[in-house]
């Protein structure tokens, strides 16, 4: 059976854990040259163990130019094309109105919605016509959350700059959307409510309270909907957010 991602060059970045990690792994295993991103070398080195296949870390963090412009220009220098791109680096933090900060503020955006301009941009020179870029988004982005108010607005941003690109990019082949995840298993999740395992479980149990199917998502999950959009059996899907939630957002 033909691979989903058969001779393809894709980009996932922050793919040292949880989603991005998950994504990178099956879209390798789809038959995909994959380059990752991250920040910490030693755990990008882990991460291209676990993925196997056809792989390349670049220690990057998107919210610096020159390390975007050092990706892009391996990308251009190995393969002179790009058909996929992921761009899942971001996070944020827990404060309530009344003690947000300037710096969870710049750190949130700058992480969130700056970078993911600059690195859809940056690649743009590279993408095919018929390529796909997959914006991470959030189920925030459409849901009030008790003080991640700063990390849901910059995923409401996310989910504008879709709808803005599918129209700056008319006619070029090259097709944008959202994958917005509700709560999921991932280290970036749990680790808001510190390290303690039971502390950890307790806040997994209470979000899938919330969730019609009852659980939270695996990331293992979230990638196969990131495959859908990165592949071309959506190729005409285009500008759309599309939820992997279990309901949560839904009902």
């Amino acid at each position: 059976m033909t691979k989903r991602l058969e001779n393809k060059v894709a980009i996932v970045t922050g793919a040292n854990s949880g989603i991005g990690l998950a994504t990178a792994k099956l879209f390798a295993a789809e038959g995909a040259h994959v380059y990752i991103t991250g920040r910490r070398k030693e755990q990008l080195d882990a991460a291209v163990a676990d993925i196997g296949g056809s792989v390349t870390a670049v220690n990057a963090d998107s919210t610096k130019m020159e390390d975007l412009d050092r990706l892009f220009a391996q990308v251009k220098a190995d393969h002179g094309r790009l058909d996929a791109i992921v761009v899942n680096a971001g996070g944020g933090s827990v404060l309530p109105l009344g003690q947000i900060t300037e710096e969870q503020v710049d750190d949130t955006f700058g992480r969130n919605v700056k970078a993911v301009i600059f690195t859809v941009q940056k690649a743009l020179p590279l993408l095919n016509k018929g390529s796909s870029v997959v914006l991470i988004g959030s189920t925030t982005s459409i849901e009030g959350t008790e003080a991640f108010s700063v990390y849901s607005a910059s995923k409401a941003a996310v989910r504008n700059l879709a709808r803005s690109w599918a129209l700056d990019l008319k006619g070029k082949g090259v097709r944008v959307n959202v994958l917005s995840p509700g709560p999921t298993r991932t280290p970036g999740l749990v680790e808001l409510v510190g390290d303690d395992k039971n502390a950890q479980q307790g806040f997994l149990d209470a979000l899938a309270s919330t969730i019609p199917l009852g659980r939270v998502g695996e990331p293992e999950e979230i990638a196969k909907a990131a495959l859908f959009l990165a592949s071309d059996d959506s190729s005409f899907v285009n500008g759309v957010e599309l939820f992997a939630d279990g309901g949560k957002a839904q009902v």
